[in-house]
């Protein structure tokens, strides 16, 4: 097959991996930040240390990369200690 041969089909922002992303608020500790991402995502207590120092020094962090449905799943538990999080396309051209 060559390249000429090769259909490309409409854009699906539902394929591939997608990525949460958290944001920095004046509500939250940090180590309810933690706790929330060690219990959401399954990452060890360093790795979401690193990643709440990112939301607070910079605004936000990207905290998970998965296939959408697991980042909607990660997102709704992070989000229930009043955290803004987005869920999105973990490349965006």
């Amino acid at each position: 097959m060559t390249l000429e041969q090769l259909e490309i089909g409409p854009l699906d922002l539902t394929a591939g991996r997608h990525m949460v992303v958290i944001f920095n608020n004046e509500t939250n500790t940090f180590d309810e930040v933690v706790v929330a991402l060690v219990t959401a995502t399954g990452c060890d207590v360093t790795e979401a240390s690193i990643e709440a120092w990112e939301a607070h020094t910079f605004g936000s962090s990207s905290v998970h990369f998965a296939p959408l449905v697991e980042c909607q799943s990660v997102a709704n538990k992070i989000r229930s200690i009043g955290l803004k999080v987005e869920v999105r396309p973990e490349w965006n051209d």
